[in-house]
């Protein structure tokens, strides 16, 4: 029997969580939510662009949904800039029986070390309450640097480094909040942005960096090291998110690092664009505009170049997409895992089960 699962919003990710659930043969699309009104009695297949209707009616009155007693629900909604309110959500649905698979807040992926004890305790407790399950992932933080490069470690004799990096150009990310306000691109260079924040990084990233530690069983200094570099925009860039003038921010390295006695041993690394020819000297993907690379320094030395284009072409898209499908085809595992907190060392290999193409 086909899991129940509401989809937690439409957005640029959601949508594609929609079109995932249909085509998955063990999962029912039972309900969606949505913020705006007037999405409110739309079919989920318009919302997803579909061409054609799903018969499940989007709405947002959360009671309702629940009422659904749905099995699980993916939730893809914007967290960045409400990140203790949708912990909240998300405790609610665990409070009230239903597993949940999440796009964020990414702190969730593995927060410990980083939110208060009482507050992991609080989700402790509700699935031990209600027997549900929280798993939060995606790409990135997600598969990109938890699952991959730790498969990878297990070819190793000796580690020196692990080092999970993206290297993308954000120039066609529709995210305006986060790229204006989260990131700081087009803003003055004597702006802090909020990503730029003390601890931020480290909250937003770190969970990766402690999974990673936790993986390889290795007891990190505290705190993590942040290593930042900004890149002032040499003459006007446009995005479709932001328009940037010369002279304000336009590019970003930063590192995110786990040390142990004072030597990087986990380290996450992102280089962001905001248009190709920007920052000739950083590292550039192999192939397409955006990529995952993990680098492993030990013995044997190792690289792995993971990279992603939808079928228009464009890395931005097929982002949403895995990270939409990284939840989607979680959720069996995730309903059948332990009640509480599940983080990707606690569940079975994840797969694309049933969905190889017919005719």
């Amino acid at each position: 029997m086909a899991l129940r699962v509401v989809e937690w919003s439409t957005g640029t990710v959601g949508r594609h969580a929609i079109a995932g659930i249909d085509a998955h043969p063990d999962l029912e699309l039972v309900g969606v939510w949505v913020s705006n009104p007037d999405k409110v009695g739309k079919d989920a297949g318009e919302l997803a662009g579909l061409g054609r209707e799903l018969g499940v009616r989007a709405t947002s009155d959360r009671d309702a949904l629940i009422a659904l007693k749905p099995d699980c629900i993916v939730h893809t909604a914007m967290t960045d800039d409400r990140v203790m309110e949708s912990i909240e959500d998300l405790i609610w649905f665990v409070e009230n029986g239903v597993n949940v698979v999440s796009s964020g807040p990414v702190v969730l992926q593995f927060p410990f070390g980083i939110l208060p004890d009482s507050l992991l305790e609080r989700i402790e407790k509700a699935g031990a309450a209600s027997g549900a399950s929280l798993h939060v992932n995606g790409i990135d933080p997600g598969f990109a640097n938890d699952v991959l490069p730790l498969s990878m470690t297990s070819l190793s004799q000796r580690i020196d480094e692990v080092r999970c990096q993206e290297i993308a150009d954000y120039s066609t990310y529709y995210q305006p909040v986060v790229m204006r306000d989260l990131f700081g691109f087009g803003q003055p260079m004597d702006t802090t942005p909020l990503l730029l924040s003390p601890g931020i990084l480290s909250m937003g990233w770190g969970s990766v960096v402690r999974q990673i530690a936790a993986g390889l069983g290795v007891t990190l200094d505290e705190p993590l090291v942040e290593r930042v570099e900004r890149v002032a925009a040499d003459r006007d860039y446009s995005t479709v998110s932001v328009e940037i003038p010369e002279g304000t921010m336009a590019a970003l390295r930063f590192e995110v690092v786990g040390q142990v006695n004072g030597v990087d041993r986990v380290v996450l690394e992102h280089y962001t664009r905001t248009h190709p020819d920007q920052c000739p000297q950083w590292p550039r993907p192999n192939s397409g505009d955006g990529c995952y690379r993990i680098l492993i320094s030990g013995e044997p030395e190792m690289a792995v170049e993971f990279g992603h284009h939808g079928e228009n072409g464009d890395h931005n898209v097929s982002g949403m997409i895995v990270t939409a499908m990284r939840l989607v085809n979680s959720v069996p595992a995730v309903v059948e895992a332990h009640a509480g907190l599940v983080t990707a060392l606690d569940l079975p290999l994840i797969t694309g089960r049933g969905l190889v193409a017919r005719g």
